[in-house]
């Protein structure tokens, strides 16, 4: 879980910032956005243009017809021409509306693609920027969500789910205008039903949203309970908490089944609320309009009426969808939240203005008085001084925790001192640029990691311009050259398709390829086999040949050629010497060498007999 705190939007007016900083991506589109707005107008104006051609029929055919034969007797004469001028009407209309449907769908298809697309790419640099303390306190899986199910969420909703916004505002609007221009006196009837079905439908929503939210956090509780004692069922069978178990589950189970319930309930009185609400406002069309067409002379006309009705059964329809996307605006929040919290993230360590870059590197490291903590009050070093000389080889070795690791971190500046100063080349390392330093280091670690491709393009993967030679020789010098013949074999993802042992040699070749004057090795040959591990060291002493090398090793029998050997404690150097002085002290390197070549030993016995 990550320990970063995301963004929250938690003041009363949270809904907008998200909505404006969220369409900020879309106006990057703007010939896109008036196209999908324009077209979605287009079909609410369609929407809303029916009942009044309805109106146009009957006030003008239909009625004279009737009225005709009523006063005379005699049928009159058919106008094929008129009916047939209404039918191509309604054709015309028809036509005019898939059209539009297509245009918007278009147009939002593009937009969410184009905007998903968009923050993908600016949440994937930023990853790119941030320092390693972010990746130390981040999980992979937070990171993936943010730009997979996250990024989805809030692009649907500036896309598809505007199309509801828009549809119904439009038709709102062009509903009413039309109301009021053939009869104020039924279209404040009508509008005035609106605010009283928007706020029912608004409550609902927030209603059945929340206790939706409640059911899918109790779901995923009881999910982690469920898992948690399944696997823990012989301690709980062991200290007889079978009922006890059974009984916090029991419990957890009846929050859900009541939220679950309440979110069902507000769900199934939802619709029929609002239907009930438009039935309300035609009836009052129905009663009134009835009223005012009966009498003589007629206030309206019949087809005013059947249109102020066709009005006041759809105009409850862009209610629920307006209602719909504030839902869905208000669930998308969190996702957005956590976008936005990652994108709006510092990183930690940057470039000072106008810092220069490094020459050429000699690889002479100094910390002076450095002082590290990675949470405040839990200090790692403090006051630590060390000299590496340029071209030595330097071990560091100790118990887990003690500082070795982060002495590797600040000197690859993935961190930097909390006090004192770390200087290369006799220079304060921060007053130089990150890339120019890094560039000019090798790591390799305990866990190698591939790339997807092949053998070649991840030895050349920090080098590209590197020929074959180049990278045969690098093969040869860590003792691998069996992948001589094997630089077009595909890896897989992560090097699935290798041994540990194979991707440590790749990895080695890697570093050795890119030429680095401080090579480093934070416990690089304790995870793989003791063949492997010979071919390596076979090649070591090439790699360290005139450059600065830092190893961590698990193994210590791999750093008795080291020309340093320093035992960390606790964030302090306890021993500082070669492999020969340290044991001749009989001191900390003493005791962990002579363990941890008896354990070898008894190893080695056990699995001779």
């Amino acid at each position: 879980m990550s320990k970063l705190k995301d963004k929250q939007f938690k003041t009363k007016g949270s809904l907008w910032p998200f909505l404006r900083r969220l369409l900020k991506y879309s106006f990057r589109y703007p010939k896109w956005v008036a196209g999908f707005t324009g077209f979605v107008l287009l079909v609410a104006l369609v929407e809303a243009v029916y009942p009044l051609v309805w109106l146009s029929l009957l006030d003008k055919v239909i009625v004279p017809a009737v009225e005709h034969y009523r006063t005379t007797g005699v049928l009159q004469p058919i106008d094929s021409d008129q009916i047939r001028n209404y039918g191509l009407i309604f054709l015309g209309l028809g036509i005019t509306l898939s059209i539009g449907v297509f245009s918007f769908i278009n147009f939002a298809g593009r937009i969410q693609e184009y905007v998903m697309y968009d923050i993908r790419q600016e949440l994937f640099i930023k990853l790119q920027e941030l320092s390693f303390s972010f990746f130390d306190k981040s999980a992979v899986g937070w990171l993936l969500s943010r730009i997979s199910s996250d990024t989805a969420k809030v692009t649907e909703l500036i896309s598809w789910s505007m199309i509801e916004v828009v549809w119904g505002g439009g038709m709102i609007i062009f509903c009413v205008t039309a109301m009021f221009i053939y009869n104020w006196k039924l279209a404040l009837i009508v509008t005035l039903t609106i605010p009283v079905l928007t706020l029912i439908s608004f409550k609902l929503r927030m209603l059945i949203l929340k206790y939706s939210r409640e059911a899918r956090k109790y779901n995923s509780e009881m999910t982690a309970r469920f898992n948690e004692h399944i696997n823990g069922v012989e301690v709980n069978k062991s200290l007889v908490q079978e009922e006890r178990v059974s009984d916090d589950f029991k419990s957890l189970s009846e929050k859900m089944k009541v939220s679950s319930y309440k979110a069902a309930y507000y769900q199934a009185i939802f619709m029929p609320l609002i239907i009930f609400g438009g039935s309300v406002a035609a009836a009052f069309v129905i009663y009134y309009g009835g009223s005012m067409a009966i009498v003589i002379p007629a206030a309206i006309t019949v087809g005013t009426l059947a249109a102020f009705f066709g009005y006041a059964t759809m105009i409850f329809e862009p209610i629920l969808d307006i209602s719909r996307f504030y839902s869905q605006a208000q669930n998308s929040i969190s996702a957005g939240e956590r976008i936005f919290s990652l994108i709006d993230t510092e990183a930690m360590i940057t470039d000072k203005p106008g810092a220069l870059k490094y020459g050429r590197i000699y690889g002479d490291i100094m910390f002076e008085n450095v002082s590290f903590h990675y949470d405040e009050g839990k200090t790692v070093l403090k006051d630590l001084n060390l000299h590496i000389e340029e071209g030595t080889s330097v071990a560091l070795v100790g118990e887990t925790g003690g500082g070795k690791s982060t002495i590797i971190n600040l000197i690859c500046r993935f961190y930097e001192p909390t006090g004192g100063v770390l200087k290369i080349d006799g220079v304060d390392y921060k007053d130089r640029t990150m890339q120019s330093l890094r560039s000019q280091l090798g790591v390799v670690l305990q866990t190698p990691h591939l790339f997807s491709g092949t053998v070649k393009e991840n030895i050349k993967y920090g080098r590209d311009e590197a020929t074959d030679i180049e990278i045969m020789n690098a093969l040869r010098v860590v003792g691998a050259e069996d992948f001589i013949e094997r630089l077009d074999e595909q890896v897989g993802e992560g090097g699935e398709h290798l041994s540990m042992g194979e991707k440590q040699l790749i990895s080695f070749a890697r570093a050795v390829l890119a030429d680095p004057r401080i090579f480093i090795m934070d416990e690089a040959t304790s995870s793989i086999d003791t063949i492997t591990e010979a071919k390596i060291q076979r090649g070591i002493s090439g790699i360290m040949e005139g450059r600065t090398s830092i190893v961590i090793a698990h193994r210590l029998s791999t750093i008795k050629y080291c020309n340093r050997i320093l035992v960390i404690n606790r964030g302090r150097i306890v021993e500082d010497g070669s492999h020969y002085e340290l044991m001749k002290k009989q001191g900390v390197y003493y005791r962990l060498y002579t363990r941890q070549l008896r354990e070898q030993r008894e190893k080695e016995v056990i699995n001779a007999a």
